[in-house]
């Protein structure tokens, strides 16, 4: 009898729990993978000022990038402005944007007689945001989505820590919280919220400062050595340079149809 009691118990509590803690997984899940509310910080209002575009993406001018440390301005200027953690410990760090050897980030076109200029150039790495995003795919929560405008966006509150999107990703662009990152910024920024541990987080093309009519920081620190438009807009500054200029891209062969290009 009381066997019988208990399990009745069990029954009626684990279908309490599904029911109150898996419903907002499976609503999602059931939206076929389109996130049908977007986080706030991937929340664009229909303000006057906010810049919009039908598919944003960025063009990376590397000769320009190498002159009096643009390359830490970028970094320097994004990471102030979202809260990213200085560890101490390097298997901890955290990176939105980052400096990396052409080697490493394009393994597939370095060769023994590579220009030397190309070879020791330092070459500026973050999310591609691509048009194909198998992180998107990966995430069983969709805690990381893609917007109309091609951004590729992190849900910090939705994220489980799981890590199938670090799995995806092929260009190494996701960061994971192993350690609560507070206690290692510099200089909280009010306006962009901290995360915790078990977050995943990487860049997000400053949607927030699109949302009120900014360029991204990086951008606005480049001196001019980063482009940011609209790719689907033939007279856009990005588009302009596309035409005139031989840009590289990441592992295009994947298939995942990276938007940072690189002018070489």
């Amino acid at each position: 009898m009381m066997e019988n009691s208990r399990r009745s118990f069990l029954k009626i509590a684990g279908v309490t729990a599904a029911g109150l803690g898996l419903k907002p997984v499976t609503d999602v899940l059931a939206s076929g993978g389109h996130q049908t509310k977007s986080s706030p910080i991937g929340d664009v209002s229909k303000g006057k000022d906010v810049l919009t575009a039908k598919r944003w993406a960025m063009v990376i001018d590397v000769k320009k990038m190498a002159h009096d440390g643009t390359v830490h301005k970028c970094i320097e200027a994004c990471h102030k402005l979202h809260n990213v953690p200085k560890m101490t410990n390097k298997r901890h760090e955290i990176k939105w944007i980052w400096e990396e050897e052409f080697h490493h980030a394009f393994p597939g076109k370095h060769h023994e007689h590579i220009a030397e200029a190309i070879e020791h150039a330092p070459f500026l790495v973050l999310c591609n945001h691509c048009e194909n995003p198998p992180c998107v795919r990966a995430c069983p929560t969709k805690a990381t989505f893609q917007r109309e405008d091609g951004i590729v966006l992190m849900d910090f509150h939705r994220c489980i820590g799981c890590r199938f999107c670090m799995a995806a990703c092929p260009y190494g662009s996701r960061s994971f919280n192993f350690r609560d990152p507070r206690p290692f910024i510099e200089e909280t920024q009010e306006n962009f919220p901290t995360r915790m541990k078990g977050v995943v987080e990487k860049c997000n093309f400053c949607a927030e400062r699109l949302a009120v009519g900014k360029q991204p920081a990086c951008v606005e620190a480049s001196d001019g050595a980063l482009i940011f438009g609209d790719l689907d807009d033939e007279n856009s500054d990005v588009r302009k340079v596309l035409k005139s200029d031989y840009v590289i891209r990441r592992k295009p062969g994947l298939g995942t149809g990276p938007q940072i290009y690189y002018k070489v």
